[in-house]
Order: structure tokens, then sequence, then C-alpha cells
């Protein structure tokens, strides 16, 4: 048995959105193809048709940017009957459709969204997060980022708390084929030369899969999660401002996370949860060098 992580990030240009998001959504091998399947049926009765059919894809900036917001609330809410033919006939005509067909496309997005992330309750899905302010110290040596260490931390803490002998399996989003193999040769190096990393490797295969998200429903499903922690979840130290529209997707993805309990200094059941604040990326290494 073995437990897939798809992992995608959002708002890694460090331009508009405040916070840098490392997210990642786990499934069980079990449990893989009836979630593809049940967001795939969402997809068509939302649009009518797969809105990823050509070069489109479902990505959180497409789903639950501003403008989509704006121009759902055009016009009341349509029915659904009706708002996918409109939305099927909006896709279909591109720059033709008209002020209703383009309302309804909106409205589509929105529910799809809210219940792709319903969707993933009902599949005992879990949401990992790393959080980072965009002005946060970088690395500046090739060391393994901090926000990839924690995510892999609280997967791994996971699959402890799943019991057995599952596995877990890292699914990245491809990046260009540099920095993809500048990541893996990080992998390899954190989970065979630092003591946690060989722990954790003991769950989690140290070598990922990279794939092509617009192929790959699953990294879809990490690229919302992550857009909506970036603008929607607030969480402790996090004091840069949130969209209060995505309040409702921000606790729909709040309740996706794991916590766990492990033995903290003198604290024998410390809460940890799946989604970690991080203000200083650089490896801890880094940062003793520093000083």
């Amino acid at each position: 048995m073995a437990y897939f992580l798809f992992v995608d990030q959002s708002g890694q240009d460090q331009r508009e959105s405040p916070y840098e998001t490392l997210a990642g959504v786990s499934v069980e091998d079990r449990d893989l193809w009836n979630l593809i399947t049940a967001l795939h049926t969402s997809e068509q009765e939302h649009f009518g048709r797969r809105y990823t059919q050509g070069s489109r894809e479902l990505k959180g900036s497409r789903l639950l940017n501003r403008k989509t917001f704006r121009l759902a609330a055009q016009e009341p809410a349509i029915s659904q009957e009706e708002r996918t033919e409109l939305a099927r006939a909006c896709l279909d005509s591109g720059a033709t459709a008209g002020r209703r067909e383009l309302t309804a496309l909106a409205q589509a997005k929105l529910s799809l969204a809210r219940e792709s992330l319903i969707i993933a309750t009902r599949f005992r899905c879990r949401c990992f997060a790393s959080i980072i302010d965009r002005d946060a110290p970088r690395p500046a040596a090739n060391y393994l980022r901090k926000d990839y260490a924690y995510l892999f931390e609280r997967f791994f803490y996971f699959l402890e708390d799943s019991g057995g002998e599952d596995l877990g399996v890292i699914v990245f989003d491809e990046l260009e084929k540099s920095s993809s193999h500048i990541l893996l040769d990080q992998m390899h190096r954190y989970f065979r030369e630092t003591a946690k990393g060989r722990q954790r490797s003991s769950r989690i295969v140290p070598e990922a899969f990279f794939v092509h998200s617009d192929l790959t429903t699953g990294i879809q499903l990490a690229d919302l999660a992550a857009y909506i922690v970036s603008w929607g979840v607030r969480l402790q130290s996090m004091s840069r401002p949130a969209r209060p529209e995505l309040g409702e997707y921000g606790r729909l993805v709040l309740q996706l996370r794991h916590s766990s309990a492990r033995e903290v200094g003198e604290n024998p059941a410390f809460r940890i949860w799946s989604f970690a604040i991080i203000d200083d990326l650089r490896a801890r290494i880094e940062q003793v060098g520093e000083v």
C-alpha cells in the first residue's frame, strides 16, 4: 500500500502573492482512480465538457482569481442546468461569448473549486503546506530548501500515523529540466546524508516523479490548494492581508489538514499540524554559518 503526495506551488514569483506556498495533497493508492473519476465527473457536470479539453488547465489562478469573482457577481445565481449549458457555450465560443455566458462560466468555476475540495474530503485526502513569507531569506548554497524539508516531515508523520507499512510517493509538477535535476540532487543528498532524511526515507521513496500538470489531476488539486492557502488562509503569524471572498475555500482546505502528536521537549504529545509557517528558507547549516 502507498500514499501519493501530489505537490505544486503558488506565489513562487514573489510578486503579487502575499505568501509563497508549497502544497501537497495526499491520497491512498486504492482511492486514486476513484478520486480522479469523481473530479472528472464534477468537471463535466459543471462545464458540460472537460474544461481541460485542449490547452486549458484547471489552476487555482484561473478558477478563483478576482476577475472570476467579479464576473460571477454580474448576475444572480444561475440554476445549475442552465449554467452548465451556458458555461459550455462560453468555452466553445471563446472570445464571442456574451455577458450571460461569461457569468455562467465564472459561477461554474467557483462551484467546481468548492466541489473539488469536498470531493477530496470524501476520499480522505490530506493537505500539507509550507507557507513562506515573500520576504523570507533565501538559501544561497545547494541545500534542500526548508519548505521541502518541512513538507516531507509532515508527510512522514502522516505515514507513521496511518499505521502499517505504507510508503509515500512524491509527485511533482515538472519544472524546467535543469531545475528538476537540482531538486532531485538536493533530495537525494537530504535523504542519504542527513539523520532526519535517512529516518524519513524509511517511509518516503527518496526519488520523486515529475509529471505535466495539465495531464495530471492530482497536481491540479495541489495547485488549487496552494493558491487558496497563499491568498485565503491565515494562521498564527500570517499578517499579510487575505482576500475575504476566499474565506469559504480556506475553511475547506483547513479541513484537509492532518494533526500529529509527537514528543517535543517536555511535552509528550505536542501537536504538529501539516501546515508549517516558515520565516527563513535556509537550511540550519546556512543559518549557523551566517552567525
